[in-house]
């Protein structure tokens, strides 16, 4: 009885991750993807990534001192921000048009509405939809890769995606080490699925999101009379799913709710690749379940402990 007990305020479970810990594990997920851009398209691949990275961190930086907030550059969320924004971009881009990207993914999406946490879909993804619609021929313009096959090859400069090419174009072996056209982290599927074990292994993300939405985008591709496997290493399907899908802001809590929101991802990028008239996807079925989410949750949500059955008759 001589024994104390002390009671501390919750969580009463900790952990010794942290945001900058968390940002930093994506940041080394996304390192295969980034070297293989810069092979694969060159050293301007690497400046592109160096132009969206520090814009991001610095107008992360400007707009939280303008707005008489702590600065938080320090937690490498800016950073994440800027590298998945380019990774989804072309090669070639305009850098201002990447700029601009990138406040529309820091100042607006993200700050506007809190900063880290409080942006309701993924910032990165949410800006390249905003340049796809601004800017569609700079966006959908796709530099040829390096041994790409000839017969993708549109003229000396640009080249067709996997999912706009003829069937037979490119191999499985071309998806894989990234022998085609398309953004510059998209194309090495090989990268991606290294970057998603990595970060599996490190237990920054559930495996379900990413396994569940690529099952069900290969159980459609089968339904519609398509390749899976040619579907799911073509186009941003790799990188939505492992990097953007399970943002933990923009993604739900609950096992069953996760299962939900990859479902609606996979049913939506097959029928906007087979039905809409573009080829790919993956931003827009996002973006549409990241809007769901709190819907999603509400509704997977688990039952209160001490929750008492109501009996028959009996009012709520």
């Amino acid at each position: 009885m001589d024994n104390k007990l002390y009671v501390s305020s919750s969580p009463h479970i900790r952990d010794n991750n942290s945001t900058r810990r968390i940002m930093l594990d994506v940041i080394i997920a996304l390192m295969p993807t980034s070297i293989a851009a810069c092979i694969i398209f060159g050293f301007r691949s690497a400046v592109l990534i160096a132009i969206c990275v520090s814009t991001c961190v610095l107008l992360e930086y400007a707009s939280r001192k303008i707005m008489k907030r702590n600065t938080t550059i320090g937690d490498l969320s800016a950073v994440v921000t800027g590298l998945l924004l380019a990774l989804n971009l072309p090669v070639d881009i305009n850098p201002l048009i990447a700029m601009f990207g990138c406040l529309v993914a820091i100042v607006v999406v993200k700050q506007m509405f809190g900063g880290i946490g409080m942006n309701f879909v993924n910032p990165a993804l949410a800006a390249r939809i905003v340049l796809l619609v601004s800017f569609p021929s700079s966006m959908m313009h796709w530099v040829t890769a390096a041994g790409a096959p000839a017969a993708a090859q549109i003229d000396a400069a640009t080249s067709a995606t996997p999912l706009a090419a003829p069937a037979g174009t490119y191999s499985y072996i071309d998806l894989l080490i990234g022998r085609c056209g398309g953004s510059i982290g998209e194309v090495c599927a090989a990268a991606l699925i290294l970057g998603g074990v990595y970060l599996v292994i490190r237990r920054v993300i559930s495996p379900i999101i990413p396994c569940v939405y690529l099952a069900t985008a290969a159980l459609m591709s089968l339904a519609f009379g398509l390749d899976p496997l040619y579907q799911l290493l073509s186009g941003g399907l790799l990188l939505g799913a492992i990097f953007m899908a399970t943002d933990y802001t923009t993604s739900p809590v609950t096992n069953w709710g996760k299962v939900i929101y990859a479902v609606g991802c996979g049913l939506l990028t097959m029928l906007l690749r087979t039905y809409s008239n573009m080829p790919e996807g993956v931003s827009f079925s996002i973006l549409l379940m990241n809007i769901l989410v709190p819907h999603i949750e509400r509704l997977t949500a688990p039952r209160t402990l001490g929750y008492v059955k109501k009996a028959k008759g009996e009012k709520k």
